[in-house]
C-alpha cells in the first residue's frame, strides 16, 4: 500500500512541477493557455499553486485537512482542464490525459488514508 500510495503521489507530483514549468517557459503552452481564453496572470497563479500543492502533498506529515486542500485544489485544477480543453475543441488525448491524472490523484488520496 505504501509503495501504491508514493508512485501515485509521485507521478501526480511530478506532473504538477512539469506543467508548472511548461507554464513559465514553453511559449507552446504559453500559447496554448492564452488560446483557451485565460488571462495571464491565471497562468502564474496556477503556477505558484502547482507548486505549493505538490510540496504539499511530499509532506506526509502535514495535518490532514492542510493535504485534504492540496488534493481539493489539483482535483478542481484538473476537472476545469477538461471542461476547457473539451470546450475549446482539443484532441481527446489532452483529456485522457487529465483523466488519467485525476485517476491518479483519487488512488494517491485513497492510499494516504490507508497508510498515514
Amino acid at each position: 500500500m505504501v509503495l501504491i500510495y508514493w508512485i501515485t503521489t509521485g507521478l501526480v507530483v511530478c506532473m504538477l512541477v512539469l506543467s508548472a514549468g511548461s507554464y513559465l517557459f514553453s511559449q507552446g503552452a504559453i500559447d496554448g493557455f492564452q488560446a483557451l481564453g485565460f488571462p495571464d496572470y491565471f497562468r502564474i497563479q496556477l503556477v505558484a499553486l502547482k507548486l505549493i500543492a505538490a510540496a504539499i502533498l511530499l509532506v506526509p506529515a502535514l495535518p490532514l485537512v492542510v493535504k485534504e486542500w492540496a488534493y481539493a485544489g489539483v482535483g478542481l485544477f484538473l476537472l476545469t482542464a477538461f471542461i476547457a480543453h473539451y470546450a475549446h475543441k482539443d484532441p481527446i488525448w489532452l483529456n485522457m490525459i487529465n483523466v488519467v491524472f485525476f485517476v491518479l490523484l483519487s488512488l494517491s488520496r485513497i492510499f494516504y488514508s490507508k497508510v498515514f
